[in-house]
């Protein structure tokens, strides 16, 4: 990692309350990179070398079981994934690509796991990032069984909108056939969940999503109440 770079990545979350000389080992012994799009970080069933980092850019995780293939999340920057496999030193659940260029640090696993025993720091903010990682796979669950197709989809742009400032427009990063499979649809129940939802306040121009009358489309929706 270059020298300049060490001010920005000390600031990230994973990072920032640590012990000074630690962290100097850690950034000592990673690299910062830029991946161009479509590219395979890794797969699934491969052993963890690295933890990433997503800084910068868009990475999808997917899973497949019997040639079938569904995007289990789309990592928006700043976070690592897949922190639980690096921390049990376990094999990949998922493959990991990026969807445009990415910035991404790579940090050796037996490094990160070596000083996550020695800095009570960086131990916590481990402990964080594995929690909320479970309590997004719970809400995605949830959703998942007990919201119909288009109430998912509107709950998701709400979400988005909070992300992004709460301007009442989304921007969709990814591909609308990648949103379907994150949101357990085919792209042909995309298009009509996102015609249903024209009735509770959204408009669609391509991948800019506006959301008209948030009050309609949260009474839809019933987004969930708790927040973090």
């Amino acid at each position: 990692m270059r020298i300049e770079e060490k001010p920005e990545i000390a600031r990230l979350p994973l990072f920032r309350e640590m012990d000074e000389a630690k962290r100097e080992r850690v950034f000592a012994g990673s690299f910062l990179q830029v991946f161009p799009p479509q590219l395979t970080l890794f797969e699934l069933g491969q052993h963890p070398d690295f933890l990433h980092v997503l800084v910068d850019g868009l990475v999808e995780l997917s899973a497949n079981s019997g040639g079938r293939d569904t995007t289990m999340r789309i990592v928006e920057p700043v976070t690592s994934f897949i922190l639980a496999a690096v921390v049990n030193d376990l094999p990949y659940l998922m493959t990991a690509r990026t969807l445009e260029p990415s910035r991404i640090l790579l940090v050796p696993a037996a490094l990160i796991r070596e000083v996550i025993r020695q800095d009570t720091a960086l131990m916590q903010a481990t402990m964080r990032e594995l929690a909320l990682a479970y309590r997004d796979l719970v809400r995605a669950l949830v959703d998942m069984k007990l919201r119909q197709s288009a109430e998912r989809l509107g709950n998701y742009l709400l979400q988005q909108d909070t992300r992004q400032d709460d301007e009442g427009t989304v921007q969709l990063r990814a591909e609308k056939r990648l949103l379907a499979s994150l949101l357990g649809m085919t792209p042909e129940n995309l298009s009509r969940a996102f015609s249903a939802l024209a009735a509770h306040g959204v408009r669609v121009e391509g991948s800019s999503i506006s959301i008209i009358d948030r009050d309609a489309l949260s009474a839809f929706v019933r987004p969930d109440p708790i927040a973090i």
